[in-house]
């Protein structure tokens, strides 16, 4: 009696055609290189849900966790714990954001996020990671002022995902990219599908998403103010990737943009000539993983 293909075997021969692509269902593993860490870091992956979108007003009301190791070469080692929790929010959850996230008022009665318990897992982590970092550390810094020391790195904007064949950086588009889908339930389910992606080799460098990541992270980003800058240019400016700072919130009202330390001289040029049409010393600021993506900056 001839025995019947699994369905692993279905997926393999589907995958030796150029006709047919296979998404494997993500199994979360905790240990990915065996053996001795010694040299390892400790790093944390974090993404929160909230009632909106301004972490001045909205609230949190789920947070997870995911704290991994990892090595000197970018090589992550193994997951040492996990944490997840809810957060009861001071009014109801708008109905936009439980058909969004499926988390109910029922589900975070009762619930509070402990700061004390909250920091005191995060505390040994030398970086934290997001996918939008600029969302998530608002409202962690908000909530737990130990993130407001802490070095972040974004995962979504400081990862150049078309350099290396992604069209995209949703999360649910790097996975199926990847090979894999998932279908999270909770914030920690994210997390642990961003690590995954993190553990990526990127073919034409040989080296992890994570390693670019975080050499992306080390390096030092120049923010230029374009202060009074001329009403009729402010398309020029847009075009540019210049945004707009209304002020509100401490910083000046100006146009500004956010380029590498070995770009800044070409961008106070193009100011100059095509902005200002004169000389002109913009104000400029130093920002590093400490202060990148947090509410002071």
């Amino acid at each position: 009696m001839t025995a019947h293909p699994t369905l692993t075997d279905i997926a393999a021969t589907l995958e030796q055609s150029p006709d047919y692509r296979v998404l494997r269902r993500l199994v979360p593993r905790s240990e990915f290189i065996p053996g001795n860490d010694e040299a390892a870091k400790t790093a944390l992956l974090l993404d929160v849900e909230t009632t909106g979108l301004d972490p001045a007003r909205d609230e949190i009301i789920e947070l997870g966790m995911v704290k991994f190791t990892y090595l000197p070469d970018g090589r992550i080692a193994r997951v040492i714990d996990s944490f997840s929790c809810f957060n009861q929010p001071s009014t109801a959850i708008p109905a936009e954001i439980t058909g969004l996230t499926g988390i109910t008022d029922e589900m975070v009665s009762g619930h509070r996020l402990d700061q004390d318990h909250v920091g005191q897992f995060a505390s040994d982590a030398v970086v934290i990671i997001a996918h939008n970092a600029a969302f998530d550390r608002r409202f962690m810094e908000r909530y737990v002022p130990l993130f407001t020391h802490k070095a972040w790195a974004c995962s979504v904007s400081e990862v150049d995902w078309r350099s290396h064949g992604f069209e995209g950086s949703r999360l649910a588009y790097l996975l199926m990219k990847a090979g894999l889908f998932h279908e999270a339930h909770r914030a920690v389910d994210d997390c642990l599908a961003l690590l995954e992606i993190l553990a990526l080799r990127l073919p034409q460098l040989d080296r992890t998403v994570l390693s670019v990541l975080l050499e992306r992270a080390r390096r030092k980003t120049i923010r230029i103010w374009a202060e009074q800058s001329p009403f009729e240019l402010k398309d020029e400016l847009k075009r540019r990737g210049y945004r707009w700072s209304d002020g509100a919130d401490g910083r000046p009202r100006s146009w500004y943009i956010d380029v590498d330390e070995n770009t800044q001289v070409t961008e106070v040029e193009f100011l100059q000539k095509t902005i200002y049409q004169r000389e002109f010393e913009p104000q400029i600021e130093v920002l590093t993983a400490f202060d990148r993506f947090s509410v002071r900056a």
